[in-house]
């Protein structure tokens, strides 16, 4: 698994006008799954952003996790995470995962979330989605998730 981790003011997710997702301060995050992806990834996915200390403390240093300072994450699924460009023009998605693997997976990191207490909102899967939200700082990090392991 993939993600893109930023921290937000606010952070709002659209579909057909309609705004689906939605989250004062927090973490929006941009999540996509690989086919070789698992249940155990989900997890020490959700458990490594729920405890990711990139929130300010009262000396202004980066010490506090999402759970710490109450904030929310907004989640997103991104096939786009895996796409391939280093040939031609047009990049390749072979690299993700189709939905009927992808979304539980993201079901999964999610509902791990919410079961940590972290308030939580997401995206439609499979939608056309517009993302609008205001950085925090601004702070934004790559994660990479494989064999139950956070990199």
């Amino acid at each position: 698994m993939r993600a893109v981790v930023q921290r937000v003011i606010e952070a709002t997710v659209t579909v057909d006008g309609e705004a689906v997702g939605s989250i004062g301060a927090g973490l929006a995050i941009l999540v996509g799954v690989a086919p070789t992806d698992t249940a155990a990834d989900a997890r020490a996915l959700a458990d490594k952003l729920a405890g990711l200390r990139i929130f300010r403390d009262q000396a202004g240093k980066m010490n506090l996790s999402v759970m710490e300072v109450g904030g929310g994450v907004l989640v997103i699924s991104q096939f786009t995470l895996y796409g391939d460009s280093r040939r031609g023009r047009r990049p390749s998605f072979i690299g993700a995962a189709q939905p009927d693997v992808a979304e539980p997976l993201v079901d999964a990191t999610v509902a791990h979330l919410a079961s940590l207490g972290v308030p939580t909102a997401t995206g439609r899967f499979g939608a056309d989605m517009s993302v609008t939200l205001t950085n925090d700082g601004p702070v934004t990090l790559i994660l990479e998730v494989s064999d139950g392991r956070v990199q």
